[in-house]
């Protein structure tokens, strides 16, 4: 069994490999493959909400064992379609999705139940914010005020985790870098851990990766 993830970039695809890592070396000598991917071109968020839904039909239709799941953030809302929500972004790619499987004449249960959609809310700094014992040692401060909503993942669209954590950074005068910093800090934090703290989105992605069998 092999489960293609697609992300939004690359930050995105190397802090997943970084925090799921005993995770998928479990689902591997289990006999599934996880797999990540970033978008490639373009803005990154819109192509994942109106292309790559057509990208997992194909996928899904040429391989009887590959399911295709996309993660995209929630912030900034509207890119592709109308959206605020997490409902509504994911109402609009399952839209897209089943529309190109009725393009291809194809509609079955079997098939759809292959594509998955889950999301970043707002986006992937919910996870470092999620991981604040590790991004205290990370940031070599003792202490670490939480100046963010509890639970993260009803930070809001005004101010997301991402603004928040560069915050963080420049308060103690440095700077962000997700393609470094945000593996480095989720690599020493437990995604269960993680699920627990962010059961809105980032949970039922973990549980749905646990759930994963060979067929």
């Amino acid at each position: 069994m092999r489960v293609i993830v697609y992300v939004e970039g690359p930050s995105d695809k190397l802090a997943m490999e970084a925090v799921l890592d005993p995770l998928v070396a479990l689902k591997r000598s289990q006999g599934v493959s996880v797999e990540f991917f970033p978008v490639t071109k373009g803005d990154r968020k819109a192509q994942l909400l109106t292309a790559y839904p057509k990208k997992a039909a194909n996928i899904v239709l040429n391989d009887p064992h590959a399911t295709v799941v996309l993660i995209p953030d929630l912030y900034p809302k509207n890119k592709g379609f109308p959206h605020g929500t997490v409902v509504e972004m994911t109402k609009g790619v399952l839209k897209r999705f089943e529309q190109a499987l009725a393009d291809k004449g194809r509609s079955d249960e079997g098939v759809t139940s292959r594509f998955r959609m889950f999301c970043f809310k707002h986006d992937l700094e919910a996870l470092l914010l999620a991981a604040e014992p590790a991004l205290r040692r990370f940031l070599n401060v003792r202490e670490l005020p939480v100046t963010w909503v509890l639970p993260v993942e009803d930070q809001d669209h005004d101010l997301p985790p991402k603004r928040v954590v560069e915050r963080l950074f420049e308060q103690r005068g440095r700077r962000c870098v997700d393609t470094t910093h945000a593996p480095s800090i989720l690599r020493a934090s437990d995604c269960h851990d993680l699920a627990t703290r962010c059961p809105q989105c980032f949970g039922p992605f973990v549980k749905f990766l646990e759930q994963l069998a060979k067929p």
